[in-house]
């Protein structure tokens, strides 16, 4: 049975003559999981908004969104928040207590539950996400990752029929990342919950999901099961096919064309039948170090003179020209770290010598640097010169794509959008250092393409690029060199070949996918070229 079925239904913002949403038409079956996959703007957020009615955006409606056959604008506010549950993509957007126990109970409380099935219901959901060991503790010392698994138990624990997820995964590490979409496949695969989400990183989703719906320019294009999405997608050689798991795209540029490989040990069992690859991958030589411009010492930092220490005897070194990716666990301190290289963070120890004063510093909650209604004004804010911010815009593909939203408010755009704006107002200061919070959040992997050929000439202009991300295959495309932050300090650092070569879980798919049996590759295309011998 049909939970939400969406009917010819189109969405326009105000003060927008184009739609959002342009004629979708599909359903969500009971006990489906289904993934909302398309490019930073293709209306995934807006569609995904349409479905719970407190959080509906302003704007002109067509067509008609039903659940369970009545349209969802007319439900009870109550069964509207019983049954409809929804994960945001920040960890913080939705937590509104200051304690793990009191979260759990807050919905139910708002919902007039009984304090005797309140705490029934609390104490089995801490028990199935695995709470009881920080049930008691405040909101600010969890980790992202927790933050994120709290907020899928808080929308679990009402007993909603439909779970909703706008990128769930995109602010967390690796590790954290697998283990909540490990959740999220114990609930649809044990109990049968009904799952629809977003999510840009698809490497570990796309295999478990049911159907998946491919959405272009507001349209649903087309919803298949994985295995044949996959297919058609890399037939047609579609910009999204980049999106695929990596073992789909690596079987097919070898010869495959059916039954493609999607988890990572059908890879591993496509690669181990190949026959035996004795090429060894050309690699280039690492670039030579570039001038300083910047130089963090034995560094400690902490929020309270009674906290703990956050840095602890940190040091690094940035030069011009060269990209540095700083990657870690949630909540090992490299926001922290990139504040206070930023000087927006003083440390109580150590010392910063700093070149330049041209420093710039995006955090990862991009919305923060824009000031006015329309992205035209704050872009004329950032650079006092209308004339030159449109010829920046023009001269890059990356940033081209803002021109049908110079009018828009910025509260209105995807998170894709918001995070290239935010980048765009932030370059047009024509700083020296950029210091970066998760620049690829939101980002399509075409989009992500055109951001790395844009950090490629920003370094070859001899700007100094720092990016504290979770994004592993494009520190390994774009970065010079890749840190790890553990503990408070930098505890390793190289070229990315062999930052990722010698991790085990910190690496890429296609590093895990040909360990052991293509070794040394780190990317998909090596892999590609190792196996078919193409260096030779």
């Amino acid at each position: 049975m049909a939970l939400f079925e969406i009917q010819n239904f189109s969405f326009a913002y105000p003060k927008t003559q184009e739609p959002a949403l342009k004629e979708i038409s599909f359903s969500l079956e009971e006990g489906e999981l289904f993934l909302l996959s398309g490019a930073s703007g293709s209306g995934k957020t807006t569609l995904l908004h349409q479905l719970k009615p407190a959080i509906a955006p302003y704007g002109k409606r067509q067509g008609a969104v039903l659940y369970e056959g009545r349209p969802v604008e007319e439900l009870e506010k109550r069964r509207a928040a019983l049954e409809i549950g929804f994960v945001f993509q920040s960890p913080d957007a939705q937590i509104v207590t200051d304690r793990v126990s009191s979260e759990l109970a807050f919905g139910l409380e708002n919902a007039g539950v009984p304090p005797e099935e309140i705490r029934r219901r609390v104490a089995e959901m801490a028990g199935f996400f695995g709470i009881e060991g920080w049930y008691h503790k405040a909101i600010e010392a969890l980790s992202g990752g927790q933050r994120q698994m709290l907020n899928l138990a808080s929308v679990m624990v009402m007993n909603p029929r439909v779970l909703i997820l706008d990128e769930p995964t995109s602010q967390l590490d690796p590790v954290s990342a697998g283990n909540f979409i490990g959740m999220l496949e114990k609930l649809n695969r044990e109990l049968g919950q009904t799952i629809l989400l977003t999510e840009h990183r698809q490497e570990e989703l796309f295999p478990l999901a049911d159907r998946i719906g491919m959405m272009e320019l507001g349209r649903l294009k087309q919803a298949l099961p994985p295995k044949e999405m996959a297919a058609a997608l890399l037939k047609e050689q579609a910009p999204l096919s980049k999106a695929l798991p990596t073992p789909a795209k690596i079987a097919w540029a070898l010869g495959r064309r059916a039954d493609l490989p999607l988890t990572m040990k059908e890879g591993r069992g496509f690669l181990a039948a190949l026959p035996p690859s004795r090429h060894k991958l050309e690699k280039a030589n690492p670039p030579e170090p570039g001038e300083k411009i910047l130089e963090a010492k034995n560094l400690f930092f902490r929020y309270d003179k009674d906290a703990p220490d956050v840095l602890r005897d940190f040091s690094l070194t940035l030069e011009k020209g060269r990209c540095l990716a700083v990657l870690g666990g949630n909540g090992a301190g490299k926001t922290t770290a990139l504040q206070v290289l930023a000087g927006i963070l003083p440390p109580y120890r150590g010392r910063v010598k700093r070149k330049t004063d041209k420093i710039a510093y995006l955090s990862q909650n991009p919305g923060f640097v824009f000031l006015t209604e329309a992205l035209r004004e704050d872009f004329t804010l950032a650079c006092r010169s209308e004339e030159r911010w449109r010829g920046e815009l023009e001269r890059s593909p990356f940033f081209q794509k803002l021109t049908p939203l110079l009018e828009r408010n910025p509260l209105d755009l995807s998170g894709g959008e918001l995070q290239k704006a935010a980048l765009f107002k932030v370059i047009l200061t024509e700083p020296d250092v950029i210091l970066l919070d998760e620049p690829t959040k939101g980002l399509d992997p075409f989009a992500k393409e055109e951001l790395g050929a844009a950090f490629q000439e920003w370094t070859a202009q001899g700007k100094c690029l720092v990016l504290v991300t979770h994004d592993i295959e494009f520190s390994a495309r774009y970065a010079h060199r890749c840190a790890f932050l553990f503990d408070g300090g930098i505890v390793s650092q190289e070229a990315p070949d062999l930052f990722f070569t010698t991790n085990q879980f910190y690496t890429t798919a296609a590093c895990k996918m040909s360990r052991g049996i293509l070794d040394g590759a780190v990317t998909g295309e090596e892999v590609i070229r190792c196996a078919s011998g193409a260096d030779r």
